[in-house]
């Protein structure tokens, strides 16, 4: 029978050799074996190990970390609950199509449904979402391929959970990172797709949709990227596409070519759903590449055919630019800090190289209007497989300890900070990021107001069913766990904020108002119009 170190120690070697740079450990009594041989090898250099009190967050520093490198990252767990914690790193992984790897302590087999302390049946307990390794012994040959997508790996530990003294000095691993491809694995291809540059043709850009740049620059079509494409940059992208999609301007729009994950705004959903449109698609990545809308062709590369027609695309600029007058100007006219301002200061600190990561409901999609393209790509990210809240704050520090960039910014949120709140909680000689996290606090859950529920018929129930006032002392929480806090309540502060960071992690609170959340947007998108 394999001892529970001689498991862990295969395991550990076996992701080094995959190429794994970053594991992230929850402490547990059953996953000792790795923690002791994860702490070996990072004495010798092979990999950073890090350590976090909670799994959810755990789970989603490592998600983090493998989003922006690229390369896969590790969460190791002990067993029980433990497990069940990461189930929405690993949904959000399966979704968005990124290589986490969850390393799962167990019992034996001979103890499942048994009744025995901190035994469930943990086996596949992520679903047919996440492919599942249950090991109590070594394999003969190696396991894993470089993966692209999460994966489960499961570990029988019998007793003792300890090595031998003799065993616990650093040692250099028998496995290198050099001897595995650290680049995820591609997907099988299919035949391309020719496209003729003829019908009027916009090209829509979702999450991790950047080779959208590259067709429209070669069709000469407007480019509608969301935030997190990676493709709101050059001569193509528009900025305030979602209003000109409310304009008759859409109406002549023959046919659309999508890319990445497009989620955020109804506007281009009604788009890629009209039965006169043709939608042409670049094969997405993640746990359901197939789309919500119908297509005409799906190919994972587009070849264009044909000289680009300027004046179609002019158009769209020339509207672009005068509904973006139109939005800064309202914006300008709102009392107090504009949720939309914060947005728009928000972008404006991000540099080239830097880092953006974004939180989910209002915040993304305020960036999403008021964030101008760049002339060079900058990296704005965010957890756009599900578009869940849970684990942002852990997810962009994962990312800012990853790449290590220029400047990195978290903007979310007040919910969803204090969702993740744990994220904050690190022992003192934990690696720390320079971070500055916006949170735009609005004292609730404001993406409600913009949708039916928000609606004055229901105005009775909604803060109780739907806003959620927490009323929480945020310099107090940041206090409590030792994190610098900026108060802010002018546009002209929170830029001189994000224009001085303090260093490591810190904490901008951007006091903004809710009572007219529903009626800003409907004014907004009225901006469209005309």
């Amino acid at each position: 029978m394999t001892s529970a170190t001689d498991l862990a120690t295969w395991l550990v070697d076996e992701v080094i050799r995959l190429g794994v740079q970053h594991v992230v450990l929850a402490p547990g009594s059953r996953s000792a074996p790795l923690a002791f041989v994860l702490s070996q090898r990072a004495a010798c250099g092979d990999l950073t190990l890090h350590t976090r009190i909670d799994e959810r967050t755990a789970a989603f520093l490592a998600l983090g970390m493998a989003k922006v490198s690229g390369r896969p990252a590790v969460v190791v767990t002990t067993s029980g609950t433990a497990v069940a914690n990461l189930h929405p790193a690993m949904l959000e992984a399966a979704h968005a199509g990124v290589p986490l790897i969850a390393v799962t302590a167990d019992r034996p087999a001979t103890l499942r449904g048994t009744g025995a302390n901190q035994t469930t049946d943990q086996v596949g307990v992520f679903g047919e979402d996440v492919p599942c390794v249950d090991l109590a012994e070594v394999p003969a040959g190696p396991l894993l391929c470089t993966p692209d997508s999460p994966i489960q790996i499961n570990l029988q530990f019998s007793e003792p959970l300890v090595p031998s003294p003799s065993d616990l000095s650093p040692r250099a691993s028998d496995s290198s990172a050099d001897g595995g491809d650290s680049s995820p694995r591609a997907s099988d291809s299919s035949a391309g797709v020719v496209v003729e540059v003829g019908p009027r043709t916009v090209v829509v850009a979702g999450d991790d949709g950047a080779e959208a740049v590259a067709i429209a620059q070669a069709g000469g079509w407007p480019l509608l990227a969301e935030p997190t494409s990676g493709a709101r940059w050059g001569a193509h992208a528009l900025r305030t596409y979602r209003l000109l999609l409310d304009s008759p301007l859409a109406a002549e729009i023959e046919r659309v070519i999508v890319t990445g994950h497009p989620t955020l705004s109804r506007p281009v959903s009604r788009l890629l759903a009209h039965p006169e449109v043709e939608v042409i698609s670049v094969r997405a990545k993640g746990r359901w590449p197939r789309r919500p809308f119908p297509v005409a062709a799906e190919a994972d590369e587009i070849t264009i055919l044909g000289a680009p027609q300027g004046d179609w695309l002019a158009r769209w600029h020339e509207a672009d630019r005068e509904r973006a007058a139109r939005v800064d100007h309202y914006v300008g006219r709102i009392q107090g800090l504009a949720p939309y301002a914060v947005a728009a200061e928000v972008a404006a600190a991000v540099p080239e190289g830097g880092l953006l990561w974004v939180g989910a409901s209002n915040p993304i999609r305020d960036l999403d209007l008021m964030m101008t393209r760049t002339e060079q790509p900058r990296l704005v990210t965010a957890n756009r497989g599900l578009a869940g809240i849970d684990g942002t704050l852990s997810s962009a520090i994962g990312a800012a300890l990853a790449i290590a960039p220029t400047r990195a910014i978290a903007y979310l949120g007040d919910v969803t900070f204090l969702h993740d709140v744990t994220a904050l909680v690190r022992a003192p000689w934990e690696p720390e990021p320079d971070l500055s996290i916006v949170v735009a606090n609005d004292n609730g859950g404001s993406i409600f107001a913009t949708l039916e529920q928000g609606a004055p018929d229901y105005a009775e129930d909604f803060e109780r069913l739907f806003a959620t006032p927490h009323g929480v002392d945020l310099a107090a929480l940041c206090a409590s766990v030792r994190v610098p806090h900026w108060r802010v309540e002018s546009r002209a502060e929170l830029a001189h904020a994000l224009a001085n960071p303090n260093g490591g992690i810190e904490v901008i609170e951007a006091v903004i108002p809710r009572a007219d959340r529903r009626r800003w947007d409907r004014e907004l998108r009225g901006l469209g119009a005309g």
